[in-house]
């Protein structure tokens, strides 16, 4: 399976950082506008906002690299929370384009969420 890549530092990202628990709802919407609500799953997944600055090239590389291997939000790989250490193992990008900038030469940036998958 797939790694989230780790940071030359030996991080996973950088702070300031989101880690975040949803709870996923379907809502139906009846013609008579009442509405049903339901969980998608019984427990809570989590999501968390990557935010990463001053990247060199192999960083950046090693990050586009994954969510091209994994096809971005269709794929799955593992992720290790950088607040507690645990590894989720089904985890996938929560977007389907990898977008990245450019600072300086050298110096690469990207925004990448990553969500915990829940059957």
């Amino acid at each position: 399976m797939a790694e989230f890549p780790i940071l030359k530092t030996g991080a996973v990202m950088q702070y300031p950082a989101i880690r975040e628990l949803r709870r996923d709802a379907t809502v139906l919407r009846f013609v008579d506008g009442a509405e049903q609500r339901y969980r998608e799953s019984a427990a809570a997944a989590h999501r968390w906002v990557i935010r990463l600055i001053q990247l060199d090239d192999d960083e950046l590389a090693a990050i586009e690299r994954l969510f091209q291997e994994v096809n971005g939000r269709a794929g799955s790989f593992s992720f290790q929370d950088p607040w507690d250490g645990s590894v989720y193992d089904d985890c996938s990008f929560d977007d389907d384009e990898f977008s990245r900038s450019w600072r300086d030469e050298g110096r690469g940036e990207t925004t990448v969420t990553v969500r915990e998958n829940r059957s």
